[in-house]
């Protein structure tokens, strides 16, 4: 009988291996992803520290004023924008990148992209 898992818990633990490698530390901070159906969130934190630095999410008042909805490409490229500005204004330029044990595709791809072009290195 196959063992087969959910997807959810197939995504857990590839997060989990991501995680022992990604560390957030104070010069250079972990870029953490979530993604839900209707919408995407994002925060950049600090694990030295237990801290979140900025963060950003399709539920921000400035990206539904623009967004019909939060589930899609083009929240999570104005999601990423958001968060770039936030964290040069918080003095942030370099980030290790977090996909969660997502695939780095669609939503995940188009927020990374925007947030590169906002000036964050990765």
């Amino acid at each position: 009988m196959l063992n087969r898992l959910s997807k959810n818990l197939r995504r857990q633990r590839v997060h989990t291996r991501i995680r022992r490698r990604a560390r957030g530390r104070g010069a250079m901070p972990r870029l953490s992803v979530y993604r839900s159906l209707k919408h995407i969130y994002v925060q950049v934190v600090d694990d030295a520290s237990d801290q979140t630095l900025v963060s950003a999410s399709s539920l921000d008042k400035e990206v539904r004023k623009t967004m019909k909805t939060g589930g899609n490409v083009a929240a999570a490229k104005a999601v990423g924008q958001i968060l770039a500005a936030r964290a040069k204004a918080a003095g942030l330029a370099e980030v290790v990148f977090d996909r969660s044990g997502y695939v780095y595709h669609g939503r995940v791809k188009a927020l990374a992209d925007a947030a590169r072009e906002g000036g964050l290195k990765f």
